[in-house]
């Protein structure tokens, strides 16, 4: 299934790495766009009241703490610990931790719902750590992930990609990441059924990016994305300045009521453990 310039550890390494890096920037920056995301992730999954949840990928608590707000029992967990730490400073009243989402620490049937908010996109294994949520859910349980939507569905990711093309480099330092396709619908139908989930319902749902500026643009990308981050760090200071301006620029067909919001959708999944 794994392409062969594909190195599942190398791949890992460098996605801990990043995330301990930006781990202090990401409530600031990235949080705002994937937190958009919350109530949507939560309805799909039919949270409520003391429903048992594990928030996997949890990051700075975004998802868990709107969870937590519905007062489900809730837990998340992170493979960085960086994460882990801001999302306690941020969010005390949550139980948090370290955890591989691809070897959860957790019981059998020990949840009723799994979540997982853009985390399957940075996962070495996807297809293991769907299995993982798989094993700890209890029999009826509901398991719902979303990830981006590609650049042909994206204005966002369609400004940036022209961007950089029109004014940078697009080869970066960033190592092949898995084959599995989450922006397409019917893969994310194959894994999960695969998986062992039964009743798979895939979607897109509405994020917007919103920016002031082309610095902003570039903030947003250097501390809230690794691979943003990556990405822009083989370019040259011009050339960044200039990629950021270029999106920007773009965005502004996007004004209304004098705010910029770029589409940026994300597709939906969501089954259940029979």
């Amino acid at each position: 299934m794994n392409q062969p310039s594909y190195n599942p550890a190398v791949f890992k390494d460098f996605e801990h790495a990043g995330w301990e890096q930006i781990s202090k920037t990401y409530r600031e920056t990235s949080e705002k766009i994937t937190g958009q995301v919350a109530v949507a992730l939560l309805d799909a999954a039919a949270v409520k009241r003391a429903t048992r949840l594990l928030d996997v990928a949890c990051g700075t608590g975004r998802v868990a703490a709107e969870a937590h707000r519905r007062g489900a029992e809730v837990l998340g967990v992170d493979f960085s610990a960086g994460m882990v730490a801001e999302a306690f400073r941020h969010r005390p009243e949550i139980p948090f931790r370290q955890a591989d989402a691809e070897a959860l620490p957790l019981d059998d049937e020990s949840f009723d719902t799994v979540v997982c908010a853009f985390g399957i996109l940075h996962f070495s294994r996807p297809d293991v750590a769907i299995r993982e949520a798989f094993r700890v859910l209890a029999p009826g349980g509901r398991f719902a992930f979303t990830a981006w939507a590609p650049a042909d569905r994206s204005p966002f990711f369609g400004l940036v990609m022209q961007a950089v093309a029109a004014h940078g480099v697009l080869n970066s330092t960033m190592p092949a990441g898995p084959p599995e396709n989450f922006g397409d619908l019917e893969t994310c139908r194959e894994v999960l059924h695969d998986a062992g989930f039964a009743n798979a319902e895939i979607s897109e749902i509405p994020v917007f990016f919103a920016a002031a500026d082309g610095a902003e643009v570039i903030e947003a990308m250097s501390k809230g994305s690794v691979r943003g981050k990556a990405l822009l760090e083989t370019q040259t200071p011009e050339a960044r300045e200039k990629i950021g301006q270029a999106i920007f620029e773009g965005a502004r067909a996007f004004l209304k009521n004098g705010r910029i919001a770029v589409p940026m959708p994300a597709v939906l999944a969501r089954a259940h453990k029979p």
